[in-house]
């Protein structure tokens, strides 16, 4: 069997007592070699060894996991948040395409993202470069990571013109004209999307209103955007699209 090194980072000793119980448990291949409890002895720790994963809580007595990721000059490792529920924190992560455990951490889920964290060839430096960038950006300056087969897409969400549904995957057009399909619902985008700016008219549409040239109400309903694309409106969401441009 092969051992992934790894550390836990929590202020919570007994967080820390039961995620090492349930690695020994259910993840006999990770070999804890260390633990802290804060910002501080979290990075003493990465400063002398050097783990495969970083089981890492966000919210700490001196800081959060962000702002230690952001001290370390090197990060050759996977990491795993740990987390009570934190919107902003999560969709950041989300974001950067990066694990998370929501506590009380699910055994199941542990199981998938330590198997995910083995699977990985390289560390998520770039991931985390890019959850770093985005800590603390305005919204509209914020990027987001689209993985796909080929590798990895660093794109900022307001160039971001629409998504489109492909059974459980997404498109993403953008404003440069690439198209870039990922293996995610159209739904899980919209929760990630939704508090920038992006709308879904249309069960199979998920659109930037930035990009909103005009609504037209014959045919049903439909919403032309500035590259020329038409939308279909739903019945149910015309009210929403007809305020929203009335807001204008």
């Amino acid at each position: 069997m092969k051992y992934l090194d790894s550390v836990i980072i929590d202020d919570e000793e007994k967080s820390r007592q039961t995620l090492r119980q349930m690695l020994g448990l259910f993840c006999p291949e990770v070999q804890i070699v260390g633990e802290a409890k804060d910002v501080q002895t979290g990075y003493e720790l990465l400063s002398i060894v050097k783990p495969e994963i970083v089981f890492l809580d966000i919210q700490m007595p001196d800081g959060n996991g962000f702002d230690l990721l952001s001290k370390l000059k090197e990060r050759n490792f996977h990491i795993i948040f740990t987390t009570a529920y934190d919107q902003y924190a999560l969709k950041a992560i989300k974001f950067s395409a990066l694990d998370y455990l929501l506590k009380p951490i699910d055994t199941d889920e542990l199981k998938s993202a330590v198997a995910k964290a083995s699977k990985q060839k390289s560390s998520q430096s770039r991931e985390i470069d890019n959850l770093i960038s985005n800590y603390g950006q305005k919204s509209e300056d914020q990027k987001i990571i689209l993985s796909t087969s080929e590798g990895m897409h660093i794109i900022k969400v307001k160039n971001i013109i629409r998504c489109q549904a492909d059974d459980y995957y997404t498109n993403f057009y953008l404003n440069d004209g690439r198209r870039i399909m990922i293996s995610k619902t159209l739904k899980e985008n919209e929760e990630l999307l939704k508090d920038h700016n992006f709308i879904r008219p249309h069960r199979s549409h998920l659109i930037n209103m930035a990009y909103i040239k005009r609504y037209v109400k014959s045919d049903g309903g439909y919403i032309v955007l500035s590259e020329g694309t038409k939308v279909p409106v739903s019945r149910r969401k015309k009210d929403v699209i007809v305020n929203f441009l009335q807001g204008l």
